[in-house]
């Protein structure tokens, strides 16, 4: 008789953790798609400065707009990862326990457990594992899980 899968762990919410997780979560766009929304505006407040009766400083503000977020765009990766440095889940010890049934992600400031039946998808990556539940997802690095474990996951791809 074969024994259940069981795998348990624990790792620290560091600034390299974050940062793979935002690089493989994050879906990629294209340029005009991530820099759309800082050129519209930065055009609409030219626009007002040189052609409208508008307050000046207001029309200022929007173009001074577009250009923050055409820098917080360029920068996104950093400024993600800063804020969650920020946050206080950083430098938390996180303990992830695998089994037949679930994932159970566990730490001072949540308790998460997911049920495989509930989990819509399990999508591997080039360094880890996106895990949807719920309309969210979550990142597991495979830093941090053993082969048999990386394997155990692969199967409920499969599924």
């Amino acid at each position: 008789m074969t024994q259940p899968f069981n795998y348990q762990t624990s790792f620290i919410l560091d600034k390299s953790h974050f940062s793979e997780c935002f690089e493989e979560s994050v879906t990629v766009q294209t340029p005009w798609m991530l820099y759309r929304k800082g050129l519209i505006l930065m055009l609409v407040g030219m626009l007002l400065v040189m052609f409208s009766e508008l307050n000046p400083y207001a029309a200022w503000f929007i173009f001074s707009l577009g250009i923050l977020e055409l820098v917080s765009s360029y920068y996104r990766q950093p400024w993600w990862v800063a804020r969650q440095m920020l946050s206080k889940a950083a430098k938390a010890e996180v303990k992830l326990a695998i089994n037949q049934d679930s994932i159970h992600i566990s730490s001072f400031y949540i308790d998460n457990n997911m049920q495989f039946s509930d989990i819509e998808l399990i999508t591997p990556t080039e360094k880890g594992w996106l895990i949807s539940h719920n309309s969210n997802r979550h990142y597991i690095s495979n830093r941090c899980l053993d082969k048999a474990t990386q394997d155990f996951l692969q199967s409920k791809v499969s599924q």
